[in-house]
């Protein structure tokens, strides 16, 4: 099953319970789906990692709103948003620990060469491919930065 047709299966029981958050985070995926499917060269068609790639967008920005929410003191805002995202990232693999990321980083690391900031390129091409969906593009910049600082 699809990421579309687990979210539409999941939108009908959501609107059977009357679950308004999860509805409304369910919606917002449904969107970007169509979105995807219905530009130019996608032939309606999304592959695997674009779905992770398009769940990431999405929770990514909710965790932007989130922060912004937050700081405007606007709770009623940032409550709906952290809803959103509880149920957007029931769609992703579960996200590593800091700890493992840095384990995988640590390896990484050794496996391109790198031994000062100027190798960060070179880390973060690796690591992002190889931690996709599994980890935060910030987190794994941050850790980059503070492993080849030592």
């Amino acid at each position: 099953m699809n990421l579309e047709e687990q979210v539409m299966a999941q939108m009908k029981d959501a609107m059977k319970a009357k679950d308004e958050a999860g509805l409304r985070g369910l919606r917002a995926i449904k969107a970007e789906i169509i979105k995807a499917k219905t530009e130019p060269g996608a032939g309606g068609e999304i592959s695997v990692e674009g779905e992770l790639k398009l769940l990431q967008k999405i929770v990514k920005q909710r965790r932007d709103s989130l922060e912004i929410f937050t700081q405007q003191n606007r709770p009623d805002l940032a409550q709906k948003e952290q809803e959103e995202i509880a149920i957007i990232e029931k769609f992703l693999p579960k996200q590593l620990t800091e700890t493992e990321i840095k384990e995988a980083l640590v390896g990484i690391i050794a496996e391109v060469g790198a031994s000062s900031p100027a190798d960060m390129g070179k880390v973060m091409g690796a690591a992002t491919k190889q931690l996709a969906g599994k980890a935060d593009g910030k987190v794994i910049s941050a850790l980059v930065k503070e492993l080849l600082a030592k």
